[in-house]
């Protein structure tokens, strides 16, 4: 059994879960940057699955680009929600505004947040597998 890739496969399937938990349950509307890490986050439920169905080590080839990306997007987004400054920026013009905060845990966590841990680990395990 490879640990590593079962491991990664659970995150992005938390990860996936959670979001539809937070949109379809909770009735949380996504701003366009939460839009964009599902975007990316979705596919890798299914590509890390069969990755690991197959035993498929080299599967960081694909999920290292779009975890990373992911990572940028969310970091990003995290950082328009705590940094007021950077609400000058917000590409989120109509809707639901992407600073915006359906929870905020401890004084910190918010679903960017969560998004951002997801596809750190991710990352950081593919470049585990990698090596």
């Amino acid at each position: 059994m490879n640990k590593p890739l079962l491991f990664t496969w659970i995150v992005s399937l938390i990860a996936t879960l959670g979001s539809l938990f937070f949109s379809e349950i909770l009735n949380f509307i996504p701003c366009t940057l939460c839009w964009y890490q599902r975007i990316l986050m979705y596919p890798l439920t299914l590509i890390l699955g069969i990755a690991f169905y197959h035993g498929d080590r080299t599967v960081y080839k694909y999920v290292l680009p779009i975890s990373l990306v992911g990572m940028v997007i969310s970091c990003y987004h995290y950082c328009l929600q705590k940094i007021p400054v950077l609400q000058k920026f917000e590409m989120c013009t109509s809707g639901i505004p992407c600073s915006g905060e359906y929870i905020n845990l401890l004084g910190f966590i918010t679903i960017p947040f969560l998004a951002f841990i997801a596809f750190t680990v991710i990352t950081l395990m593919m470049i585990i597998i990698r090596k």
